[in-house]
């Protein structure tokens, strides 16, 4: 079951960039959640990394690595990524992919100091912190241009 949770769901075993898929099907379900509640996103991409801090120790055995099937940080990420825009919009959705997926890859800073950690520490922060610089830059664009 945790290995099911971890890959989110089995999207972490697809064969190609498994974390660009988990990243994209994050962004299509962060879509649907900012439809909802204000909240809801929020909501969820708290539930979901504390679900991922939870759950990795029980489905990754080596506390050095990171497999690419494990996803849950990607989607937690992707989710807290989407908290910077006003809405949904394909223009805003791109920019919250696109900034997510090249920070969660590049690991400028932060990012890359969580990302040498070990355990489900490392495995989630990382994302979460590329998620969080995201947001916030997306969240200061908006004061310059409308997306």
């Amino acid at each position: 079951m945790s290995r099911l949770v971890a890959s989110f769901f089995g999207v972490g075993f697809f064969p190609v960039a498994p974390g660009t898929a988990g990243s994209a099907v994050a962004l299509l379900i962060g879509a649907l959640l900012m439809l909802g509640p204000p909240w809801l996103l929020a909501f969820g991409a708290a539930l979901v990394a504390v679900v991922g801090y939870l759950v990795i120790p029980h489905a990754v055995t080596d506390p050095h690595a990171d497999p690419g099937w494990v996803v849950i940080d990607e989607v937690a990420g992707q989710w807290i990524a989407l908290l910077g825009l006003a809405g949904v919009s394909l223009a805003g959705l791109f920019l919250a992919f696109i900034g997510f997926r090249v920070l969660d890859i590049w690991k400028p800073g932060p990012v890359g100091w969580a990302d040498r950690q070990t355990g489900a520490f490392g495995i989630m922060t990382d994302d979460i912190l590329a998620g969080a610089v995201v947001a916030l830059a997306l969240s200061a664009a908006r004061q310059f241009v409308v997306f």
